[in-house]
């Protein structure tokens, strides 16, 4: 099996031992003490023993503050149980588990209005320390090491509300755990049914991952479920992803080991909005309105933004020039989403759009209707790019 212990060279096998002599006095405490553990940290810092050693040892701290000794004992709370889309079936060729996540089924605003961003989190470090300790269980009925696991990433469904800024920026902040915490667990990424949609949302997770994780993302095209095939055996892959497996009632969906999730009932909700920071602020006098220019240099971008007014609500509405290098009033420009009035002075807005042509995208915000009162106006704009070598794949299939 490649990635033994065995495979090492002089060097390695040099600073293996010294790495064990310098974590000595945590090995007690560690999840586990043996060279495959250690080897993680060193492979994941291309065996730099000062930075290994840096690594494991925020880990320990990390392990303490999210109490990960017990963590398997702890229960989340009904509505991540119930709406936070995956769930582990099964396992791949060589015996890692599978992990599957749900991009349809994850409504991450009605998950962060109904609890703490922090218990999301925790949710998905839980589900980590199970995959290992199945990891574990693996390599002893195997009588080989298993430490890696399988990912399908099923992105049908994805659409611009998954792309809200706070859900977006929870993602982030998990990746950036999993690279500092489980280096080296994941096997590969694969991602079936990616829409046109996906190399933004690529782009905008790219920065929080490694290299070596980036290359481990494998996107399948048209023909998914026979390539899925190659790397899961049928009978270890549901129905609904082109395997044999079903539920003990028959389901092709496997419902008792992946929740599909959803739309998170309102009843759920503790909070009506998500607190933001926001870019800039500025004054929309009274009877006048605020214009914000954004270029757009080709289709496929997103134009992503979140508001809230002050003294009253507000209008807003996106337009695109139609004459460049000078304003324009709203009706000279072409309408792309239709002006409206927002309580934004009550609850915060946000929205996005993907832009099907190039050109001046315009984020007018509309105090024209009233004639006493300006409106303090807080917002951010962003345009949020495709990654270019996704785009191509994406097209090509």
């Amino acid at each position: 099996m490649s990635g033994q212990v065995g495979d090492l060279s002089p060097s390695q096998e040099r600073a293996l031992a010294q790495f064990r002599e310098n974590m000595q006095d945590v090995l007690a405490v560690l999840p586990s003490a043996d060279d495959y553990f250690l080897l993680r940290w060193l492979r994941a810092r291309n065996f730099d023993l000062k930075k290994s050693e840096d690594m494991l040892r925020k880990h320990m701290k990390f392990r303490k503050q999210q109490d990960l000794d017990n963590i398997l004992a702890w229960q989340p709370s009904e509505v991540v149980r119930l709406y936070e889309p995956s769930g582990f079936c099964g396992h791949d060729r060589e015996g890692s588990p599978v992990w599957y996540r749900i991009i349809r089924g994850l409504d991450l605003k009605g998950l962060l209005l109904s609890v703490s961003k922090q218990e999301i989190l925790r949710f998905n470090f839980r589900s980590l320390e199970l995959l290992l300790r199945d990891c574990e269980q693996q390599s002893q009925e195997l009588g080989r090491k298993v430490e890696k696991i399988s990912t399908v990433f099923d992105f049908e469904g994805l659409s611009l509300r998954h792309l809200w800024k706070p859900g977006v920026e929870l993602i982030q902040e998990f990746l950036s755990a999993l690279e500092a915490n489980y280096p080296e667990i994941l096997k590969n990424l694969i991602v079936v049914k990616a829409p046109r949609l996906f190399p933004v949302a690529f782009n905008l997770i790219k920065p929080y991952i490694t290299e070596e994780t980036r290359r481990k993302v494998v996107i399948l095209g048209g023909n998914w479920k026979q390539e899925l095939l190659k790397f899961i055996s049928p009978d270890q892959l549901p129905v609904e992803f082109g395997g044999t497996m079903t539920d003990p009632d028959g389901n092709p969906k496997c419902l008792t080991k992946i929740n599909y999730g959803g739309d998170v009932p309102p009843h759920y909700y503790l909070h009506n909005h998500v607190r933001v920071k926001y870019d800039h602020q500025a004054t929309v006098g009274r009877g006048s309105s605020l214009q914000v220019d954004n270029e757009i240099l080709f289709p496929g971008c997103v134009l992503r933004w979140q508001f809230a007014s002050d003294g009253g609500d507000i209008g807003f509405g996106v337009f695109l020039k139609t004459k460049m290098g000078e304003r324009q009033r709203a009706g000279e420009m072409m309408e792309v989403l239709a002006s409206q009035r927002y309580n934004a002075h009550m609850v915060p807005e946000d929205g996005s759009l993907t832009c099907t042509e190039a050109g001046v995208y315009v984020l007018r915000f509309d105090n024209t209707y009233s004639l006493i009162y300006p409106k303090h106006v807080s917002y951010t704009v962003e345009v949020l790019l495709p990654d270019q070598t996704y785009l191509e794949k994406i097209e090509k299939f």
